[in-house]
């Protein structure tokens, strides 16, 4: 995973951990989706700003390092007995594209900017390595039904676990959902295993 740490309210980073995390770094709330309240900081002097967005959306925030690296997505999908499976993973073209200059609430959103690859053209090594980790993710965190496993595939062919989303966007053209579509599964049978999943649990 990215370098990183997770902080309260009023805590200030000292100089050690400045050094180990280096710039920039993303300062995002900790418990708030679509990229919303994140900011890309490339100097310490814009980092009391960026805290302050975070929290005004948690009060709690994550600074993470930045990494150099495709930006990989892999859904995962628990059938009713209980067996996983992961999804093709997707890569996403043009996330430093607009004006964020990273994939944040507008390059998701609004500008358009950002197109998937489906399936991500990193290699059948890098593929069945992020499909093995959003799976072994998925079970390590006890996880149930379905969550979206994000990460970075850098130049080298490293995979990199960067955050696991359990509550996916859904809608027919989300990322999650068109996956599965990819790998020939319907979105109706997508619908069918999930909601028979929850009866069992039920």
């Amino acid at each position: 995973m990215a370098r990183s740490l997770f902080s309260p309210k009023n805590r200030e980073l000292t100089e050690d951990e400045q050094q180990r995390l280096g710039l920039p770094v993303f300062v995002k709330p900790a418990r708030r989706g679509s990229s919303i309240g994140i900011s890309k900081v490339d100097s310490w002097e814009a980092f009391a700003q960026a805290v302050e967005i975070a929290f005004d959306h948690d009060n709690k925030m994550i600074v993470e390092s930045m990494i150099h690296g495709r930006e990989v997505e892999c859904g995962v999908l628990q059938y009713p007995e209980g067996s996983v499976i992961a999804s093709a993973p997707a890569m996403l073209e043009g996330t430093e594209d607009g004006d964020e200059g990273f994939y944040g609430f507008d390059a998701k959103y609004l500008d358009n900017t950002v197109t998937p690859s489906i399936p991500a053209p990193i290699g059948e090594e890098a593929t069945a390595e992020v499909r093995r980790l959003a799976v072994r993710t998925f079970e390590a965190l006890n996880c149930e039904g379905l969550a979206r496993v994000d990460f970075f595939v850098t130049d080298n062919g490293e995979v990199i676990l960067n955050e696991i989303n359990t509550l996916p966007g859904f809608t027919p053209i989300s990322m999650y959902p068109q996956m599965f579509i990819a790998g020939g599964m319907e979105y109706p049978q997508l619908l069918d295993i999930l909601i028979a999943r929850a009866l069992v649990q039920d």
